[in-house]
């Protein structure tokens, strides 16, 4: 991948976030549910196919992940899955993992890790079902694999030329402080949900 070429996609998944992903979380937080959200990219030409977030409230099992391919499989007329850039806020969960897996995606990038989740947000239930269930330490799966390849998106900005990796380290940590506010306010409520694992 050329430089250029990492700085589109560095572009195009932060501009996911910030436009798109981001508002439906503020919503759903309002509504109760966690900050966890997701969004499917056209390989070509990074256009919107879909975004999504969390929405527990209604259903457990509707992680940012799942309930955004959940509402893929929706669509009238999709894109092959192939042909997409999975794009998670927060490295996935052993759930969200095996989704992404049996609903053919080839790759997937995310924003915040597990420990992130846990430390940051306070939700550490994916490390703990990784260690509990399948008894792996944290970062224990293989993040490239027969199925799929996965990337922590400051990693990829770690590797941008300086002046780019300035613009797009100074839109993470607004990306950051906007999650910050959002996980203060699910923290603050979520005893009145009835969410199992808050």
């Amino acid at each position: 991948m050329t430089n250029e070429q990492k700085e589109r996609l560095v572009d195009a998944l932060l501009t996911a976030i910030e436009r798109h992903i981001l508002p439906l979380t503020r919503l759903g937080v309002s509504a109760g549910n966690k900050v966890f959200g997701a969004a499917l990219i056209d390989k070509k030409d990074h256009s919107i196919v879909l975004a999504g977030t969390n929405n527990e409230t209604e259903n457990p099992l509707w992680h940012g992940e799942v309930h955004t391919i959940k509402q893929f499989y929706e669509l009238t007329s999709r894109p092959e899955t192939r042909d997409l850039l999975f794009l998670s806020t927060h490295e996935p969960c052993s759930m969200c993992l095996s989704a992404i897996t049996w609903a053919g995606f080839d790759n997937f990038f995310y924003f915040f890790s597990h420990e992130d989740s846990r430390d940051a947000f306070s939700i550490p239930h994916d490390l703990r079902i990784l260690k509990e269930v399948f008894t792996l330490e944290p970062g224990g799966y293989r993040r490239n694999n027969a199925f799929w390849h996965s990337e922590h998106i400051a990693a990829l900005i770690a590797t941008c030329d300086a002046t780019a990796r300035e613009e797009f380290q100074t839109r993470a940590d607004g990306i950051r402080a906007e999650y910050a506010e959002l996980s203060r306010l699910y923290q603050q409520g979520k005893l009145q949900n009835a969410i199992p694992l808050k």
